[in-house]
């Protein structure tokens, strides 16, 4: 490969197994996973991978030259997940294989539990990108970084003073209830983006573009996050969605630390306890990506990469596990704190509408014939 070259990110997870519970992924899994995959690089269908973990869902990042979609890698991924899992139920681990929701493999894995993030680029003279894994909560819980990375100039300063940026980016939104998607440009339909992203659990940021004129190619993304929603797919909750994302950075594109800013604030994101309760979004280190106290809050786990020239992997930084999110940790914290006081109640239990799909309809109908008309 060179610089000039096609690359694909690719970024597949799955909850196969909790340890205990639902805290963590047990290193079995982890290992098992990585015998996978490092045959399948020794074979040539992938360049490089990694495996991660947050919460109890098993990571694999790996870059390819077989395009999003591929049935290879996408195959390669399911037949870890499935290899894990065996291995779970050895274990006995909570919920072994609950992501897996198909019996076989049909092409590719979505729609069939595993939440994807992809992306098909022209690779940089330096390509840096971070890749994002939360757990916890659902798709809606990047729509908030994502607008401040890509649009807010109070947290991206490169929209004001860096040429190359300041003709802002095109954000493809996905209304995921009617399974529509709109694109729109900022910072002319900032107004516009804001008032259907706002909506997080309906209008999901699913990627976003550069415009034309930028140095970039305008019909490949920039950033790009899971959107698959696990209700949909089984009908009833088997899990939070846990999503992920990949965000590339620098050279007209966000800096570093322009990515990483948003999740200085830990804003309010819908999942923690049995996906039925909002809670604050704590940016962790790996080590610290465990969630127990009510089995939260939230994490996200933020992992930086630099692509080489081959396409392989280096890295990752855990980026992190540095003393300056110690204060957003400790707020998060006091939200945590803070929401818990208020128990069954709204606002920490999501409202009625988005409670549809968890297992609280199944009390509600048992009083069904007990309500009385009011005269």
């Amino acid at each position: 490969m060179a610089v000039g070259e096609k690359i694909t990110i690719s970024v597949i997870k799955a909850d196969i197994g909790g340890w205990p519970g639902h805290s963590r992924v047990h290193p079995q899994l982890i290992e098992t996973a990585e015998e996978v995959l490092a045959k399948a690089k020794e074979e040539g269908t992938i360049i490089d991978f990694y495996v991660a973990y947050a919460g109890d869902d098993l990571q694999l990042i790996m870059t390819h030259k077989k395009g999003v979609d591929s049935s290879d890698v996408h195959g390669l991924a399911w037949k870890a997940f499935e290899e894990a899992t065996k291995v779970a139920k050895e274990l006995g681990l909570y919920g072994a294989g609950q992501d897996l929701l198909k019996d076989a493999f049909s092409g590719n894995v979505r729609g069939m539990g595993p939440g994807v993030a992809e992306m098909e680029i022209t690779l940089r003279k330096s390509e840096p990108i971070v890749t994002f894994h939360m757990d916890k909560t659902e798709p809606g819980a990047f729509n908030l970084p994502i607008f401040r990375m890509f649009a807010d100039p109070f947290n991206t300063a490169g929209l004001v003073i860096d040429p190359k940026m300041h003709a802002g980016f095109r954000f493809e939104v996905w209304d995921i209830l009617k399974h529509k998607r709109v694109i729109l440009n900022t910072p002319e339909e900032v107004y516009d983006l804001l008032a259907l992203i706002g909506a997080k659990s309906r209008y999901v940021i699913k990627r976003v573009y550069p415009k034309e004129g930028h140095p970039l190619p305008k019909d490949e993304p920039v950033a790009v996050v899971s959107t698959e929603k696990l209700y949909e797919i089984a009908g009833e909750y088997v899990g939070k969605d846990d999503p992920v994302a990949i965000v590339r950075a620098q050279s007209g594109l966000p800096a570093l630390g322009e990515v990483l800013e948003p999740f200085a604030f830990p804003h309010l994101v819908s999942g923690w306890m049995r996906g039925s309760h909002n809670g604050p979004i704590m940016p962790v280190p790996m080590n610290y990506a465990n969630p127990t106290r009510f089995d939260g809050p939230p994490r996200v786990v933020a992992l930086g990469w630099q692509i080489s020239p081959e396409g392989k992997l280096v890295g990752p930084v855990d980026l992190f596990d540095d003393p300056a999110y110690d204060y957003a940790r400790q707020k998060a914290l006091e939200i945590t704190e803070y929401m818990r006081r208020h128990g069954p109640f709204e606002p920490h239990r999501l409202p009625l509408e988005d409670m549809e799909y968890t297992t609280l309809p199944g009390v509600l109908k048992r009083l069904e014939e007990r309500f009385e008309d009011i005269e």
